[in-house]
């Protein structure tokens, strides 16, 4: 399911301690506004230059400025690639780092176009021009060449004549037209005929998750990619890697590992690396694997014993650079191909996105408790990290609140954690209400980086609890694994230890305690309001409450087996159970709890009907409850109009009341 959220040593890291003047104001609703992104950092294979995509709220437009910007690894000097480009993703340089290719919107045919970008100066070329847009793509090693792939073009004549009913699979209930599958094709770098390579029923991509990266041969003879049994992530989990010839001949299996995906291939040409959930268990975090040419695959980061969400090939082969949640940081960790991994020291910075050159200098976006993302490199694995931009300094001239890590012992033997954020100027001894926060996912974590949420609930005067609990991505592929047909009563047992352990701190007013989320924490939320009394104020949005209807018409569907391990609709009667005692609607008769609703009209994710039921429970128990809906296609608003409103609403019924 995919519901998008000890004291660490600063060590050396060349960064300044958060001291705003006493004067500053904390952080605000408008500073929302001011927030740039960055993502897809790209670094040239010579370690000099950096390319990655900036994105700045434009307020009065509701939408974002993106550029392509360049950044020098040496001096931090920027300087923008792109003017006025729409829907830019994906930079990626040539293999001699002479040209850059990248994603855009492009006005003549408004779909999504591979451009590539001379370097010694020149516009941006667009080399693709389908009917439908581009989703990924990759260089041939020889740099004369650029595969992606996109979906099939649609039978324009037969919708027009009506013939357009949609056969139901796995698809959401959202689903207005059926999802043509994506295929691979091949077009010269320097632009031309794109040859079409792959073709079929089944797809490169599914209708919701992310554009899978795929790989060529160090030879350029062949390409490795995810085969999807269709278009649609309801089958997703049954994926496979396959291989083809550049010229789109002998199709073939490349690795007997059911639900493989994101395939590299080694610099040298002799091994095959690729993710999958560890054991062929969807309930595990994911692995990385590597196969050598005719072999078994097997499991490099076993000893890591943890979900990794993203890894590359280091330049001489000998090994991996893995991305992963560990306790309170995401961290990046070197892995050989035989031994254990040794974790980098980046003092308090989190990664979240990174790439590495033939240099072996290492580029990432990263963020510190309190300072939003920029762009980092190091110049050697064994080098600290070095901030290259600036563009969220403002928030040094803010007051914060205090992040840490707050650790408990589980109530089933597991050590736990979460993150607590002290209110804005907290003064010891005192007392202050406290609003839980609770991610989503159930496969994700609550880190210690810079929460916009949590900043403007400490500017309120709250404590901010962000509790981990089982079935977080932090704690080992044991703690990920124990949420297995214990999705509501476990999981709450933890939060409740968590609560627990930050009274025993002596800073919580025990009469004036919140409870809130998105997504996965919308429905601990739910869980926790039903289960446990006590609460004065929750405000869940897009909450899971009904496990049923989420099997039946959102996007993972088949996804949800794994959490039961089995239908609640097959003969096995206890499973069966299973999914209904553990759906929050079924607690909702025991809620006493104020409760602010949130959510997005067109939620293919966690469809609104969810919210809509546990609307009416309340309501019908005499719940005091406020149901707000945002129209939008999306799992979360986008947008920073929606972003801050649905921030606004969250942090007023707090203080209405608690305070």
């Amino acid at each position: 399911m995919n519901l998008r959220p000890f004291v660490p040593s600063l060590g050396a890291l060349c960064l300044a301690l958060h001291a705003a003047a006493p004067g500053a104001p904390p952080f605000q609703l408008e500073d929302l506004r001011r927030i740039a992104g960055l993502s897809a950092p790209s670094i040239a294979p010579d370690g000099s230059r950096i390319a990655v995509v900036v994105s700045r709220p434009d307020w009065t437009k509701d939408t974002s400025d993106q550029e392509i910007a360049l950044v020098d690894t040496r001096t931090g000097a920027l300087r923008p690639l792109t003017y006025q480009r729409k829907g830019l993703a994906s930079p990626r340089w040539s293999p001699r780092g002479r040209r850059l290719a990248f994603l855009a919107l492009d006005p003549a045919t408004h779909q999504e176009q591979l451009f590539v970008l001379p370097m010694d100066g020149g516009d941006a070329r667009r080399v693709t021009d389908g009917k439908q847009g581009v989703e990924a793509f990759a260089w041939s090693p020889d740099g004369t060449r650029l595969a992606f792939y996109r979906k099939d073009d649609v039978d324009a004549k037969a919708i027009k004549a009506h013939q357009d009913a949609l056969q139901v699979t796995d698809n959401n209930y959202m689903v207005r037209a059926a999802v043509p599958p994506s295929h691979l094709w091949v077009v010269p770098a320097a632009g031309g005929k794109a040859e079409r390579l792959t073709e079929g029923t089944w797809s490169l991509r599914t209708d919701q998750d992310p554009a899978f990266p795929f790989t060529w041969t160090a030879d350029g003879s062949r390409l490795v990619f995810t085969r999807f049994p269709d278009s649609y992530t309801g089958s997703a989990f049954r994926s496979e890697l396959v291989s083809i010839g550049s010229d789109g001949k002998a199709l073939q299996p490349q690795a007997n590992a059911p639900g493989a995906t994101t395939p590299r291939m080694s610099p040298d040409g002799a091994t095959l690396a690729f993710l999958r959930p560890r054991g062929g268990d969807q309930n595990n975090g994911n692995a990385v694997y590597v196969q050598t040419s005719g072999g078994t695959p097997r499991d490099a980061t076993r000893d890591l014993a943890r979900n990794l969400d993203a890894y590359a090939w280091l330049p001489d082969s000998s090994g991996l650079l893995l991305l992963g949640a560990d306790r309170d940081q995401a961290r990046l960790w070197r892995q050989p191909l035989h031994g254990p991994a040794a974790r980098l020291d980046l003092g308090e910075v989190s990664p979240r996105s990174f790439s590495v050159s033939r240099s072996g200098a290492v580029a990432f976006v990263g963020s510190t408790p309190d300072h939003p993302a920029e762009l980092y490199v190091m110049d050697t694995l064994s080098s600290r990290p070095r901030q290259l931009t600036h563009l969220n300094d403002f928030v040094t001239g803010l007051r914060l609140g205090r992040s840490e890590e707050i650790t408990w012992k589980g109530p089933d033997g597991f050590l736990e954690d979460g993150v607590l954020t002290r209110p804005v100027d907290a003064v010891p001894g005192r007392k202050y209400p406290m609003v839980l926060v609770i991610h989503g996912g159930p496969e994700w974590a609550s880190l210690r980086t810079f929460n916009p949420l949590a900043q403007l609930l400490a500017a309120k005067g709250f404590l901010v609890f962000e509790p981990n609990y089982r079935g977080s991505t932090n704690l080992g592929d044991a703690y990920q694994h124990a949420i297995y047909r214990d999705t509501g009563e476990g999981p709450g047992r933890d939060v409740m230890a968590g609560v627990a352990a930050v009274k025993q701190l002596g800073i919580v007013d025990a009469t004036r305690i919140g409870v809130s989320g998105w997504s996965y924490g919308g429905y601990m939320t739910s869980w926790l309001t039903g289960r446990y009394p006590g609460w004065r104020a929750a405000v869940e949005g897009a909450a899971l409450n009904d496990w049923l209807l989420d099997y039946t018409i959102a996007y993972y569907q088949a996804g949800d087996l794994y959490f039961f391990g089995g239908s609640p609709y097959g003969k096995d009667t206890a499973t069966a159970r299973l999914w209904r005692e553990q759906s929050p609607i079924a607690l909702a008769g025991r809620s006493t709890t104020p409760t602010l609703i949130l959510g997005d009209a067109g939620d293919p994710n966690v469809p609104i009907v969810n919210s809509y039921e546990m609307y009416h429970a309340l309501k019908d128990h005499g719940v005091p409850v406020s149901f707000y809906v945002y129209p939008a296609d999306t799992h979360f608003p986008g947008d920073i109009v929606h972003t801050t409103d649905v921030y606004r609403r969250w942090v007023d019924w707090m203080e209405t009341h608690l305070k």
